[in-house]
């Protein structure tokens, strides 16, 4: 599979570095061949078997793929049970004169398939597409069979390594870029970075991307992911980060989920304003600029802080609505081994057009885990939350408790605002019991608040297909890395 062209990693290289050739020794080289530098390397391996469950309120949808009408639409939605196993296999060797390669494979494969696993509308192949299961809730682990990672390492300069081809990409907190690596098909970047450490305390990430494996196996490429992130160290365990990310795809499937889905001309979902929004254009920017540590106080006591601001516009022919910002705000304490915070996160609205996205983050991780607000409702989200976590031999424990409202009103099916979207407690346990074992059971729970609907709508089947309806989810994950 070819990720991207040699052609294109030439002036990829010369674009990032802003020279147009150059010429390195390593200062040390401690593999004399390459196949010594394959037997140096390193695996990336794993196996990770999971069981989810899934019971969510709510009505079957009214078609399946398409046009092609539902013969069950409207009645109550299935609950979703799934078994699945994530394999990987791969391989990174040892640098050699300069060079490293990795490969790695992944397969998907389902052992219990009672769920939808959210290609329906997608049509990706007829393997992953389920069309039968579109009565039950969603479990967004299709199948899949490919290259994961494939990419090469060079270091010829020093403090700095580029890295050509697929890849994961994990940066700060993943808020806004990272591999989603909960789910079972991880989000993989194919395209160069660039990482360097040259100035003390300092690191500057840099990344031109071309295409985006999706956790739907979805590829897109249609544009150019561009990526700045430069953080500098205060200390060892605290951060003041910078970051710019820039994005021209146009379609990276959430029109719909960005700008509303409300019926239209010729049935393309329309909004407040009338506007496509299957249509709308989602190139967008995000400028920033997170503060970030853990202070020791003494050697029991430490401090938790969190300080992040950024904003997002339309960038490269996008949408003009998408206009908003962001903020975090929190702080806590760590005490041999409990911790406990209190933070706060906005995803502002732009008067109810349009909310605060982050289309490349491992969204997983925030407003919840049971994911009702993977992409932010157009009136935007506010996130009250509390969490706590205790680590004791091999056992780590963790709880979250979240308060979700909306950051302008919006409308309630039946008449009328409001701006409560709900609340949610998450919970787990996690024991590493040997050497490369782990076994975790997670559980999420969300109740709805106020019904939300996009535009005013009556209290009908139709009106309340919208709604953020109350779910239950409990996972339980074994996973063994060789």
């Amino acid at each position: 599979m070819s990720v991207i062209s040699p052609t294109a990693r030439l002036g990829m290289i010369s674009a990032l570095l802003g020279i147009t050739a150059f010429s390195a020794q390593a200062e040390e080289r401690v593999p004399q061949s390459l196949m010594e530098a394959i037997k140096a390397g390193k695996s990336l391996s794993s196996l990770r078997l999971r069981y989810e469950h899934v019971d969510q309120d709510g009505l079957q949808p009214p078609t399946i793929i398409g046009a092609q009408a539902n013969p069950t639409a409207n009645e109550d939605l299935r609950s979703a049970s799934a078994l699945t196993l994530r394999t990987l296999l791969g391989w990174q060797t040892a640098p050699y004169q300069n060079i490293s390669f990795a490969g790695q494979l992944i397969n998907v494969t389902k052992f219990i398939d009672n769920f939808n696993d959210g290609t329906n509308g997608v049509l990706i192949d007829a393997i992953s597409n389920n069309p039968s299961n579109i009565d039950r809730a969603k479990i967004v682990d299709p199948d899949i069979t490919e290259i994961n990672q494939l990419y090469v390492d060079w270091t010829g300069l020093k403090d700095t390594r580029i890295r050509f081809g697929r890849q994961q990409i994990n940066l700060d907190n993943f808020r806004f870029i990272g591999d989603v690596i909960f789910r079972q098909v991880m989000q993989v970047f194919d395209g160069v970075t660039m990482l360097n450490q040259s100035i003390s305390n300092t690191e500057l990430y840099v990344g031109h991307i071309e295409r985006v494996r999706q956790l739907t196996t979805e590829l897109r490429d249609d544009g150019a992911l561009e990526i700045i992130n430069m953080k500098y160290r205060l200390s060892p365990t605290e951060s003041l980060s910078g970051y710019g990310y820039f994005s021209s795809f146009d379609d990276l499937g959430f029109g719909r989920a960005w700008f509303g889905n409300a019926a239209g001309t010729a049935g393309i979902a329309q909004g407040k304003n009338g506007a496509i929004n299957q249509e709308a254009d989602q190139g967008n920017k995000i400028i920033g600029v997170r503060l970030d540590g853990v202070h020791p106080v003494n050697q029991s006591w430490k401090g938790l802080y969190t300080a992040e601001y950024a904003k997002q516009t339309d960038y490269s022919d996008g949408d003009s609505r998408i206009d908003a910002h962001y903020y975090k705000i929190g702080g806590g304490f760590a005490y041999n081994g409990f911790s406990l915070r209190a933070d706060q996160e906005l995803l502002s609205s732009n008067d109810g057009q349009y909310g605060f996205q982050m289309p490349y983050g491992t969204n997983h991780l925030f407003q919840g885990w049971v994911d009702k607000f993977l992409s932010t409702p157009q009136e935007g989200i506010k996130d009250t939350f509390i969490t706590a976590g205790y680590k004791a031999g091999n056992f780590t424990f963790f709880m979250d408790y979240h308060i979700l409202d909306s950051d302008v009103g919006f409308n309630t099916v039946g008449g009328g605002t409001g701006s409560r979207l709900g609340k949610e407690w998450n919970a787990s346990v996690t024991y590493n019991f040997a050497e490369n074992w782990m076994a975790r059971f997670e559980y999420g729970s969300f109740k709805e608040g106020d019904h939300y609907t996009s535009l005013p709508a009556a209290n009908t089947v139709a009106g309340n297909r919208g709604r953020f309806r109350d779910t239950e989810k409990t996972w339980v994950t074994l996973m063994y890395s060789f």
